[in-house]
């Protein structure tokens, strides 16, 4: 068996390049610290936000239907920080930055150290940002020893 050890990238559709561009280039570059590059594949422009662990890609979209978290594909997208005192610096980032982002919080229903702000693209994608919580610490440090 081959392991995983990581994302690689993603890749998004947006509606209206342009606009995405500047809404991630506030999340992606003045927040979270990203680069960015930008190539043309098949003839259409698209945008690269990196980092060491991963790339988000826009590219235009090839139809106009806007997103809708709970039909067949992707729900929304949770990033990790290292702390609660990150997500805090998150947020407020992201508000400094015009992003509309809750007050980060404790949400005990998913896990009793799980503290996350949330946020909207302009297509409607709904983004989290998350705390590296014990349980992931855990997992991560014992993978190993892990029963199925």
């Amino acid at each position: 068996m081959t392991p995983v050890i990581g994302i690689d990238h993603i890749y998004i559709a947006v509606s209206d390049l342009a606009r995405s561009q500047a809404f991630y280039d506030r999340v992606f570059l003045q927040v979270l610290g990203f680069r960015q590059n930008q190539f043309s594949l098949g003839g259409d422009r698209h945008v690269q936000y990196y980092n060491p662990h991963f790339g988000y890609v826009l590219r235009p979209a090839r139809a106009a239907t806007p997103h809708n978290p709970y039909a067949p594909g992707l729900h929304h997208l949770c990033l990790r920080v290292n702390s609660v005192d990150d997500v805090r610096a998150v947020a407020a980032a992201l508000k400094a930055a015009g992003i509309a982002a809750t007050e980060p919080a404790l949400h005990g229903e998913y896990a009793p150290d799980y503290w996350a702000t949330f946020f909207t693209d302009p297509d409607g994608l709904r983004l989290e940002v998350t705390n590296f919580r014990l349980e992931r610490r855990e997992r991560m440090a014992n993978w190993d020893g892990l029963a199925d």
